[in-house]
């Protein structure tokens, strides 16, 4: 690390060696090449033969070569400094996201699978609501937090990219814990206006979670919800190409439950989309949340990185076109 300057690749370092190899080459070159000089035993005949060589220009190219080659592994290497972004004031609502991971969500009765069309839809919805703070969490048998209500979306956005129900052991689908876990994760007593996005198939294992909807939205929270599947269903891939079966040995087939979804967004005061249209519901759920009050905030203040690869690489290209410009000849004088 030099001035708070560290590399990206540490690793990559390591074509530096090259560097050493090729003074290895050149220092042998350059013995073997004084040995067979001294074996001619004339200084005429050497003149002759070197046709004005300059060996200062022929260390000098390879030094600039080398010096290249040393910035181009460093650029490769990617310097970069860590520099703090203050926060900006801003006025937002606090959006949380709650996405279903449980294994039913890899059924491919939508393509490319329910988890994965899910996945686009956050995408979307995270860059149509840009300047509010948005949570997220993940839910299952159980739920747990993913992202704090923040303006970090690149975090977030890593964290739905991730998204396996291999992340939550206890498997199942409880609505109710997401619900639950959504209550504690808002921030109470706040101005901002509150919103649940909840993202599921609805195959949902326990019966409390509509109760327990009511009870937020008297909470001021609107629950909207996003349905993904088809009530046709489809088999739980596991393995690779096996499918997931019960204690029976019957193949396992899920369905989504759009009726419970429906209800859930009617007992939350908000609306139910499906992702068979989801250009609509990003749309729906936009205005929404652009009527929601809003509160006076300041984004936290974040680590931000500078790179200076490209500095590098513009030295390195200079070096080594004037390497291809300079000549082998010095000038030759005149007797």
């Amino acid at each position: 690390m030099l001035n708070g300057i560290e590399f990206d690749s540490p690793d990559l370092l390591h074509l530096l060696w090259a560097l050493a190899l090729q003074a290895l080459l050149l220092l042998a070159y350059w013995n073997w090449r004084k040995r067979t000089l001294r074996r001619l035993g004339s200084p005429a005949l050497e003149k002759r033969l070197l046709q004005g060589f300059s060996g200062r220009r022929f260390w000098l190219k390879n030094v600039l070569f080398a010096s290249g080659l040393a910035l181009i592994a460093l650029a490769i290497a990617n310097p970069i400094k860590a520099v703090q972004v203050k926060g900006e004031v801003q006025n937002s609502a606090d959006i949380l996201i709650a996405l279903d991971i449980s294994n039913s969500m890899l059924a491919k009765d939508v393509s490319p699978s329910r988890l994965d069309q899910a996945k686009q839809f956050i995408q979307k919805l995270v860059e149509s609501l840009d300047g509010e703070r948005i949570g997220l969490i993940f839910f299952a048998g159980d739920a747990y937090p993913q992202m704090p209500l923040s303006n970090d979306y690149e975090a977030l956005l890593m964290f739905v990219r991730n998204a396996q129900p291999d992340n939550i052991t206890d498997q199942g689908t409880n609505i109710a814990s997401a619900i639950e876990l959504a209550d504690r994760v808002f921030e109470s007593g706040g101005e901002a206006g509150r919103a649940l996005v909840l993202i599921s198939d609805g195959e949902n294992h326990e019966e409390n979670a509509i109760p327990l909807v009511r009870a937020l939205r008297k909470e001021g929270v609107q629950v909207f919800t996003v349905g993904v599947g088809t009530a046709g269903g489809a088999v739980i891939p596991e393995n690779g190409r096996n499918y997931r079966r019960d204690f029976t040995g019957k193949t396992v087939r899920t369905s989504a439950n759009e009726a419970l979804m429906n209800a859930l967004a009617q007992a939350g005061g908000g609306t139910a989309s499906n992702l068979r249209e989801a250009s609509q519901a990003l749309l729906t759920i936009k205005t929404a949340v652009s009527r929601l009050p809003r509160a006076t905030v300041e984004a936290r203040a974040y680590t931000g990185y500078v790179s200076y690869f490209q500095w590098l690489l513009v030295a390195a290209l200079l070096l080594l076109t004037t390497e291809q410009l300079l000549w082998w000849k010095g000038r030759e004088r005149s007797s």
